[in-house]
């Protein structure tokens, strides 16, 4: 699926005569951001292999303990100790290898910052992270032309919720989403042996990507989930209810998908709701995953209608990040193509963000290539409403041409003849 023209990255900051500018001598600096993934550190050791491949223009490699915040207070390590060998090992090693953190800095933090950057020689900022990463990676560079400080900045995605603008999709999308469809496979023939209802809160704040992956492991006509429900569409407790009473008098039984962010008619999440303090992050976001509450809530509500019903709720939580041994390869190799190709670009252009286009075509295949910083930061993306069925309880067959192949091959089941 080809990224819509509106929406087709815009390559920035380009030389005189449209020819790229030179690029300056000096020292590469590296930073994580957000939540982790299995394959964050893929797009961090591409990074580093590809800045090694040009010794003329780039001098020490930095990588900053903690993103920002290590940048803040000098804390750096230095990358270029790190064998091939060992780099290898850490590509394939879950979580954020430098340490991560949720931190927008303030102009002053952004000056303070420049004096670190000053002082270690570093003209390429790389920083790995999502839509509030590439909000961050846009404050210091805007910071960093007031000041009239030389320094390419490239943004270098990665987020499970697959949220950002702009690209087709994110690393660290795939491999999430084929830890939610193995979780759902597992537990659809878990409520296929012992009926009941099953709710399942899976992340997702804003945009439904990761809850629509529970589809792309049904592999029979009545396997589960056989309800989901993302922001996208506004939650109705009451009919989320009749909705499961439906499949329950069907079935006998019901798996449901729900993301954490739903939300009723007036924007208002039902976990904030149901939160007394609903906590917030540095960026403004309402901590959705800390608990168990909104799944408690809904598995009560379903308990009032089905008394008898065997009813149960999990949040997936934070397993669905950086969860070991699972992990799409094509996910793997794409997030080590972006930090490859993050070094290739601040050559040739001066600053922006890796995004991916998928080729059209009968067989899966992206592209890179670099949009505008602003073109991705703060603001998400959505599900699309194709992907959504009409009555907003389910996703449609679209979605597995288009999710299918990030999250690759699933596990295989096997049903007994009259089972």
């Amino acid at each position: 699926m080809a990224i819509p023209d509106k929406h087709a990255p815009r390559l920035i900051n380009k030389g005189a005569a449209g020819r790229p500018a030179r690029p300056p001598s000096g020292n590469v600096l590296i930073g994580q951001s957000g939540g982790p993934t299995v394959v964050i550190n893929q797009s961090l050791v591409g990074i580093v292999q590809e800045a090694r491949r040009h010794p003329e223009v780039f001098g020490r490699i930095w990588g900053a303990r903690h993103g920002v915040a290590g940048i803040l207070r000098d804390d750096l390590l230095d990358l270029d100790r790190e064998t091939d060998a060992n780099l290898e090992r850490v590509a394939l090693t879950p979580a954020a290898a430098l340490g991560s953190v949720r931190k927008k800095p303030t102009r002053e933090e952004c000056l303070a910052l420049f004096e670190t950057l000053r002082r270690r020689d570093v003209r390429y900022l790389f920083y790995i992270g999502g839509n509030d990463s590439a909000e961050t990676a846009n404050i210091v560079l805007e910071c960093a032309r007031n000041e009239n400080y030389p320094i390419r900045v490239i943004h270098v995605p990665k987020t499970i919720d697959n949220d950002l603008r702009v690209t087709d999709h994110c690393p660290g999308y795939g491999s999430a989403a084929k830890f939610v469809a193995q979780a759902f496979i597992g537990d659809n023939l878990d409520n296929r042996s012992l009926p009941g209802v099953k709710i399942n809160i899976v992340m997702g704040r804003h945009a439904g990507f990761l809850s629509a992956a529970s589809v792309l492991g049904r592999q029979f006509k009545d396997d589960g989930p056989h309800l989901v429900y993302v922001p996208e569409v506004a939650f109705d407790e009451h009919k989320f209810v009749q909705d499961v009473l439906a499949v329950h008098e069907k079935l006998g039984r019901c798996l449901v998908a729900v993301s954490e962010g739903v939300h009723d008619a007036a924007g208002v999440t039902v976990a904030e709701k149901l939160a007394a303090r609903a906590e917030r992050d540095a960026h403004g976001n309402v901590q959705l995953s800390g608990s168990g509450l909104l799944g408690d809530h809904l598995a009560g509500l379903v308990k009032a209608a089905l008394p008898k019903a065997r009813v149960r709720a999990d949040t997936f939580g934070y397993l669905q990040r950086a969860f070991a041994g699972v992990f799409s390869g094509s996910d793997a190799e794409e997030a080590r193509l972006v930090g490859v190709e993050a070094v290739k670009y601040a050559l040739k252009e001066t600053s922006g963000t890796v995004v991916l286009k998928r080729v059209p075509g009968p067989r899966y295949k992206c592209v890179t290539a670099l949009a505008a910083l602003e073109d991705v930061a703060k603001v998400t993306r959505a599900l699309e409403r194709r992907y959504i069925n009409k009555a907003g309880n389910n996703i449609t067959p679209a979605f597995l041409e288009y999710a299918g192949p990030l999250a690759g091959p699933l596990h295989p089941v096997g049903r007994l003849k009259g089972m």
